[in-house]
């Protein structure tokens, strides 16, 4: 095998791709813009979604990147040699071009060749989809596997658990072919397989063969086109090359260690808690580094994303107390970590001060209450008489001290206690009025669907951002938008509550662009020619140097990779329902369209 940095393993798998045929895209958000499943961005596909289902992509049909995600599921177990919550994702596509023979073929080639990676054939492991009542047996790709030289045995068929991908419950989605390393270790029995949890096996490639769509009620619709959707995890095929164990040995977290080793004087591998605690803390400030410096960009907050991030850099914080740190070591994690990335992502650099300042106000609001929260919580277990914590107990923390419910699950979780889960969510419902976006279906950024409703609610948003600037200023610009049938959410940079005279105001010039049935003209050209036009766009970043731009008269001229009515005359009467606060320096519009017959 190859010996390999992350840098090397990016730009190799980059050019390999492009040398057949595939254009380079960047990396989208880690905020999701039209997927409504998920609150991040937890794979390359998720951007590409409209064009997985038959959308034209500017750049073509064969694509590569390498996509930022963030994964929270398993935030309680980072701490362990290989979970991390940010991770980068090595991904190539075919949107209704090759299939599974050229994917696969590939994929062998890139991963074996000297020229490439090196790896030793047998080595490799491969398990393909057994077939259900929803799509048969995938012969044709086990058949390929053993083209490229994979024995019968090295070829294990899975059910749809683990050999089936889908982002969420709905969307695109298709059998998988997954490749694993064997790493040499016995067998943990003889039915030992990929889908063992015993260490034998390491995935490091999932190619997914997507050719459904699937729908809210369960069903399978084929899709128009056959895609292919590739993922390789960069940190975990680092691992292999190197031959070493650990994602935090690799060359991103190396120069981390050592200065948490430096800033606490202490042994990275003195203890098995000291290893926890600086793996917790290179992956959660990693991941709020990247948080806070995405292209579009979240704040700590109490809801949504916002909770997610604050709950990383509190864990973060608490582990730094564990070792000691000094108010402001974390800064210099952070600084370090902006450092090792600014060639790849800029943006981490152009948001340096953004992302240095949330970080520096966060460690400072949870300092604050750390101690006395903790000394409230040794408080409550000295009280207690079995081995629960109550949610009412819970939620105070949590209301009080500012503790999020999982840390107070943790340090229970130390001392062999459980908490009511149920009744602190109950306690939590009633302190709080929920609104209608988290009380039924909840649509994490983006549109929920691209039926009609929605369609004309998010070209709605087209007026409302032109309107806004008109009133306010060009300061003004998109910081997200979350729409459903119902109505439209949409964010926007501003520094202070807009004045009822400012939202009437805007509310009229939209309307006005409604009643001058205005046609909604769609072209294509290169970035470049768009912002000559004088084109705005939050997401231009993830279509490459090909865009589509959307031409309200001279209203609005907006990149724009979503569904839009043709005629402002579709959408009705506008309603602005709502302003108010999203987070520092960004304000939120709620709206409606009122269709009168």
């Amino acid at each position: 095998m190859k010996k390999i940095t992350s840098k090397e393993l990016r730009n190799s798998y980059l050019n390999f791709f492009k040398e057949r045929g595939h254009a380079i895209i960047q990396s989208a958000s880690l905020i999701p813009e039209n997927d409504p499943s998920v609150l991040f961005t937890t794979a390359g596909m998720h951007p590409l979604i409209p064009y997985l289902l038959g959308e034209k992509h500017p750049q073509g049909n064969r694509l590569v990147n390498v996509q930022k995600c963030i994964r929270t599921g398993d935030i309680d177990e980072v701490g362990d040699a290989s979970h991390c919550t940010f991770f980068e994702m090595l991904g190539n596509w075919s949107l209704g071009d090759y299939f599974k023979e050229q994917s696969i073929k590939w994929s062998y080639e890139f991963l074996t060749h000297p020229k490439y990676l090196n790896i030793d054939k047998d080595r490799l492991v491969v398990s393909v989809f057994e077939g259900d009542e929803d799509c048969p047996r995938d012969e044709e790709s086990a058949s390929v596997w053993r083209q490229c030289g994979i024995n019968n045995e090295k070829i294990f068929y899975l059910p749809k658990k683990n050999n089936w991908w889908i982002a969420g419950n709905i969307g695109p989605c298709g059998p998988d072919t997954e490749i694993f390393f064997d790493t040499g270790k016995h067998p943990c029995g003889e039915n030992c397989n990929p889908a063992c949890d015993c260490g034998k096996y390491l995935e490091i490639w999932n190619n997914v063969f997507m050719q459904f769509n699937k729908q809210a009620d369960g069903t399978l619709v084929p899709l128009t086109q056959q895609n292919v959707d590739t993922g390789m995890g960069l940190e975990r095929t680092v691992c292999v090359l190197n031959g070493i164990n650990s994602v935090y040995e690799t060359d991103v977290f190396l120069p981390i260690i050592k200065k948490l080793e430096e800033l606490s004087n202490l042994s990275y591998a003195s203890s098995a808690e000291v290893t926890k605690a600086m793996r917790i803390i290179a992956d959660h400030i990693r991941s709020a580094v990247f948080l806070l410096g995405d292209r579009i960009g979240i704040t700590p907050s109490n809801a949504d994303q916002g909770y997610v991030l604050r709950r990383l850099i509190r864990r973060a914080v608490r582990y730094a107390n564990f070792l000691g740190l000094n108010n402001g070591d974390l800064i210099k994690i952070a600084s370090l970590f902006i450092e090792i990335y600014k060639d790849v992502y800029s943006e981490l650099t152009d948001n340096k001060d953004k992302i240095i300042g949330e970080l520096n106000r966060e460690e400072e609001r949870f300092l604050k209450t750390l101690v006395s929260g903790e000394k409230e919580f040794l408080r409550l277990v000295g009280k207690l008489e079995g081995n629960l914590i109550e949610g009412a107990a819970a939620f105070r923390l949590y209301d009080t001290y500012g503790f999020p419910l999982e840390m107070t699950k943790e340090l229970a979780q130390e001392r062999g206690l459980i908490v009511d889960e149920e009744g602190f969510y109950e306690k939590y419902a009633q302190h709080q009025k929920l609104s209608q976006d988290t009380s039924g279906q909840r649509f994490k950024g983006g549109l929920a669907d691209s039926g009609q409703a929605t369609t004309f609610l998010h070209t709605a948003t087209h007026l409302l951002q032109a309107s806004l600037r008109k009133v306010l200023g060009e300061e003004v610009a998109q910081k997200g938008s979350n729409i459903n049938p119902e109505r439209l959410r949409f964010d926007f940079s501003f520094h202070r509550p807009m004045t009822k005279e400012e939202i009437k105001k805007t509310q009229e010039l939209v309307n006005q662009a409604i009643n001058e049935s205005i046609p909604i003209v769609c072209e294509e050209m290169s970035l470049e020619k768009a912002r000559k036009k004088g084109a705005i766009g939050l997401f231009a970043d993830k279509y490459g140097q090909d865009v589509k731009v959307y031409s309200i008269g001279d209203t609005s001229i907006e990149m724009c990779g979503g569904p839009h009515a043709t005629n402002t005359s579709q959408l009705g009467r506008f309603v602005i329902t709502k302003e108010q606060s999203s987070s520092s320096g960004v304000r939120r519009i709620r709206a409606e369209l009122i269709r009168e017959e």
